[in-house]
Parts: C-alpha cells; sequence; structure tokens
C-alpha cells in the first residue's frame, strides 16, 4: 500500500474535544502545556468563561513566566466571558454576544498572527450551539489559518461543518459523574 505524503506531512492540525462527558478543556489544557514543554508558543482563549476564578488561571501564568519570561510568557491564558450564558429558550444577553464577537476577533487575529503556534478556543462550540457565533466563519477563519497553526476547539455539541474539517476529534462520553450522587465541584478537580 502506498502513503500519500501530503497526508502525512507535518502540518498544523485542527482538533475538536467535544461530548457531553468531563475533560473536553482539560484534554486541551493537557496538550497546551505539552506544546509549551516543546517550545511552542501557546494561546487559550475562554469563549464563555469568565466570572469564576479557575485554578488553570493561576497554574497556566507560573508556566508561561517559567518557560517563557515575565513579559513575554510562552503560554497565556485569557477568559474572555462572563460566565456561563442563559440557555433553553431564554433570549441571550447583548453583552454575552458582544463578548464572544470580541473573543472570536481575537481568536482570528491571534490564529492569523504568526505570534502562536497553538491556540486553543475553548468553549466555541458552546457559542456556536448557541447561535452566538456563526460556524461558517470559524470554518473559513480554520481553513484560512497558516499552514503550521494547530487549533483545538472544545465543547459540547460540535457543529457537522467543524467535526468534518477537523483532523482530530475526540467525543468525551460521560459513564457516570459524581454530581449524580449529590456531590459537588470540588476545587482542583473540576475548576
Amino acid at each position: 500500500m502506498l502513503i500519500d505524503m501530503t497526508e502525512t506531512s507535518r502540518r498544523g492540525l485542527i482538533v475538536i474535544n467535544t461530548g457531553p462527558g468531563k475533560g473536553k478543556t482539560t484534554a486541551a489544557l493537557g496538550t497546551a502545556i505539552r506544546a509549551a514543554g516543546n517550545g511552542m508558543r501557546v494561546l487559550i482563549l475562554q469563549f464563555l468563561k469568565g466570572s469564576w476564578h479557575y485554578g488553570e488561571l493561576d497554574a497556566i501564568e507560573a508556566l508561561g513566566k517559567a518557560l517563557g519570561s515575565e513579559d513575554d510568557p510562552s503560554i497565556v491564558i485569557r477568559q474572555m466571558g462572563r460566565g456561563f450564558v442563559k440557555v433553553g429558550g431564554a433570549e441571550t444577553d447583548p453583552e454575552d454576544l458582544k463578548l464572544v464577537e470580541d473573543a472570536w476577533a481575537e481568536a482570528v487575529e491571534a490564529i492569523q498572527s504568526g505570534d502562536w503556534d497553538l491556540v486553543v478556543l475553548d468553549e466555541i462550540n458552546y457559542a456556536i450551539g448557541y447561535k452566538m457565533l456563526d460556524p461558517d466563519k470559524v470554518a473559513e477563519a480554520l481553513r484560512q489559518k497558516p499552514e503550521m497553526v494547530h487549533v483545538i476547539l472544545t465543547g459540547r455539541n460540535a457543529h457537522p461543518s467543524l467535526v468534518e474539517l477537523a483532523d482530530t476529534v475526540t467525543e468525551m462520553r460521560e459513564v457516570k459523574h459524581a454530581y449524580q450522587k449529590g456531590i459537588l465541584a470540588q476545587r482542583g478537580i473540576e475548576f
């Protein structure tokens, strides 16, 4: 069997972590840390998170300075939202729409800039699913990304057009969750 080298050559990947199970962001952060440890420059944009202080914020900030410098960290994380948005028929707050638009503009700029080797678009699938962001715009930007830039998209219900475009798609499946036993989210595990 002949191997088509155009399909196996090195290039920036589009990766999607989706599904109803826990671990989509955690997997993306693990890849981001691996990339930073290999000398890559990494930007993590969290599309909806913003109201809580998550443990990963402090860890990524410290790691970025340790691997880079105070003024030029090698890995950066930015919360772009206000927290989880209203769903289930409720009208989306215009402020949340504006924040998603701003996050998307920053994402496109980061992907195209050449400043980052890996850009993580955390929770972007939620923004698309909640109709706060057009999946066609996202797909077009991914098609136009520089050849060696890697992009990871996270969140449940990844849009079919993005799944088709992606190089790697992992679906997290919940088998059981502590919350079902009445156990609340644990600091250091869920946030």
